[in-house]
């Protein structure tokens, strides 16, 4: 979910609900209210590789401008056609943006639907729009759910992209004039519309019959209101929203929410995660093992605490832990705990061993990649 931050979680503004089909699927589902961004400079396709192999992003450079990107890396596409999967991956941009062609081919995802497939029609952001995504999407699912093998499917919403120019005939609510012309009110409104574009691919997910025997999972995929770029005026309003004065920890809280067919999970998961979690835990939701596979996430299922480093936004060193967000400054000593309910200063809120251990799992993460084998058609 494109930009998708957990502050529009049952948001509503002048008893407009913002996302009105996100919200009853969180509550249906299971919601993960503690949950961060572990992106970089790629933002959605840094997100894409988290997500898809539980490694790090490298420092100063997306994962797709890396050298990561000749590497036959571990990946959840190939840990799933191991165990007789078919896997495809479906974006309206071009495959050629942010080298998503050299990322797939790395993760190794069976097929890839682009721009060529969607075409641009409804065109907002740089493709065709979220409607158009999920109405051409839907037929390709319900094709590989006909076939004799299990499937993997990605999809990746983009209308809700920075700079959040919806068409006016497509705007849902009416904002108070005060959100006139600001970041935040354009940001509003476009992710009033995703939603809404969600909604409809929901009814047919279900009418198609893919709800009812599928495991889903969704997630946004990084900050859509960046602290340092708000007016002040923004900032008195963005801080109404969200009860407290708006920062680090409400800017890299993102929803995770499951759907899984056969019930019987909780409704409300709040210990800390993050998206280099997502692979071991769908993995074990789907009974496949992990362990000859190395990975840095977590089983959120299976987990009490957690450790992630953050990279790129902050300055190298920062985490996020069970109880704050520690941003950096020269050494540990220098740096800020921000607690993660509201924001204020927490002090006390980390160690330094947990300083040290961060650097550990970005220096192991990234030396374990660069010393994989090229793939033989980069060699």
């Amino acid at each position: 979910m494109e930009s998708f931050q957990n502050f529009l979680i049952g948001l509503t503004i002048d008893g407009q609900e913002i996302t009105p089909n996100l919200n009853k699927l969180v509550k249906e589902n299971t919601y993960f209210n503690n949950f961060y961004a572990n992106a970089g400079q790629g933002t959605t396709s840094d997100a894409e590789f988290v997500v898809n192999t539980s490694f790090y992003v490298p420092k100063n450079e997306p994962a797709t401008s890396s050298a990561y990107m000749k590497k036959a890396v571990p990946s959840l596409p190939k840990l799933l056609s191991a165990n007789g999967y078919d896997t495809a991956t479906f974006h309206t941009n071009s495959v050629e943006f942010w080298n998503r062609k050299n990322l797939y081919k790395a993760i190794g995802f069976d097929k890839y639907y682009d721009q060529a497939f969607y075409g641009d029609d409804d065109h907002i952001a740089f493709g065709a729009s979220d409607e158009v995504l999920f109405a051409k999407t839907v037929p390709q699912l319900a094709k590989m759910d006909a076939g004799e093998k299990p499937f993997y499917a990605m999809v990746i919403s983009m209308s809700a992209h920075h700079p959040y120019r919806i068409p006016a005939e497509k705007h849902k609510i009416m904002l108070p004039e005060s959100y006139e012309g600001t970041l935040l009110g354009d940001y509003i409104l476009a992710q009033n519309y995703a939603d809404y574009a969600m909604g409809q691919f929901l009814e047919d997910l279900k009418t198609s019959g893919l709800w009812d025997d599928s495991l889903i999972v969704f997630y946004g995929d990084h900050q859509g209101v960046p602290m340092y770029t708000l007016g002040s005026g923004e900032k008195d309003l963005i801080n109404e929203l969200v009860g407290h004065e708006y920062g680090y920890t409400d800017m890299f809280n993102i929803p995770f929410i499951v759907h899984s067919p056969a019930g019987a999970l909780p409704a409300v998961m709040d210990q800390t995660g993050g998206q280099v979690d997502i692979l071991p835990t769908v993995a074990n939701l789907l009974g496949v093992p992990v362990q000859n596979q190395l990975h840095f996430g977590e089983d959120l299922f299976n987990q009490q605490s957690n450790l992630l480093p953050v990279r790129h936004f902050l300055p190298t060193g920062s985490f996020i832990n069970d109880k704050s967000i520690y941003v950096t400054g020269d050494a540990y000593a220098d740096g800020t705990n921000y607690n993660l309910l509201d924001n204020s200063s927490l002090p006390g809120g980390s160690t330094e061993a947990q300083f040290t251990a961060v650097q550990r799992l970005l220096n192991l993460s990234n030396s374990y990649l660069l010393q994989l084998p090229d793939r033989p058609d980069q060699q």
